[in-house]
């Protein structure tokens, strides 16, 4: 994850539901339950650390994170579990010599640069079997994204937030031709989830606010970010449809890999 991104554990966890429901179809995929050593790379506030640790629980599990209050926050979740452990480190500079039988990095790795090096260097650190298992957003094309890179390039902020956009655009072919070679077998797919948001379009702003806003926000200050975040809610109101009860459906594709060593 970037480091100017001011993630904050308590926001990101406001849905962590729906934000756990793709770590459990990796992990599915990824038949977590035959593993010993693992690691969570870019884990947040554990909450998929503990999901694969259901799967495994007799497995020594590391979770990394560069953000503090992340790290705080998973070892606050599993306290007292002796066989995991988190350790504050950047996911572009990981030096965990391995063998695992399972890395995971669920929705972490869109924000690391330099696939064509860190995949491969994460497949050297697994054990022969071992399976590497990414899931990424795959939602730049969504208006929520457009809409926000949109009051990013528009507004008197425009300078400051050159560059905070992602960017990286994830595509299934690109990552099979990459990784085929170097592994036993690729699994990818696409899911789009559609997650029932109550709260009309401030929560779809709340759920952003906990991940892709991060790096926009961190930039402004107190004054800029609600001015930014009430241009951006003007913006969404005329893009998702606020049903009876006040629910907003947003649909989120994401982009599956388990990448078997």
């Amino acid at each position: 994850m970037t480091k100017n991104a001011d993630w904050n554990a308590t926001q990101y966890s406001r849905f962590e539901a729906e934000r756990t429901r793709p770590v459990r179809d990796l992990l599915n995929a990824a038949r977590a339950n035959e593993i010993r050593h693992a690691a969570d790379i870019g884990c947040g506030p554990g909450n998929s650390t503990e999901t694969l640790l259901s799967y495994a629980p007799d497995a020594r599990i590391i979770g990394t994170d560069n953000s503090s209050d992340m790290i705080a926050a998973a070892r606050k979740r599993l306290l007292n579990v002796p066989n995991v452990q988190f350790e504050l480190s950047d996911i572009s500079a990981w030096n965990a010599p391995g063998l695992f039988d399972l890395i995971l990095a669920n929705a972490a790795l869109q924000w690391v640069p330099d696939h064509e090096t860190l995949f491969p260097a994460l497949l050297q650190k697994l054990a022969p079997g071992g399976r590497l298992a990414v899931q990424m957003p795959d939602n730049l094309d969504e208006p929520a994204h457009r809409l926000m890179q949109k009051t990013a390039q528009e507004g008197p902020w425009r300078d400051r937030l050159k560059g905070a956009e992602r960017t990286k655009r994830f595509d299934a072919q690109w990552y099979y031709a990459m990784l085929q070679p170097l592994c036993a077998h690729v699994d990818i797919w696409r899911t789009t989830y559609y997650h029932a948001l109550d709260g009309g379009i401030d929560a779809v702003i709340e759920w952003f606010e906990g991940s892709a806003l991060r790096p926009f926000l961190s930039r402004l200050d107190e004054t800029e970010q609600a001015a930014f975040l009430s241009r951006y809610k003007e913006a969404l109101s005329g893009a998702y449809t606020v049903l009876d009860n006040g629910t907003v459906l947003l649909p989120f594709p994401r982009l599956f890999i388990v990448a078997t060593r």
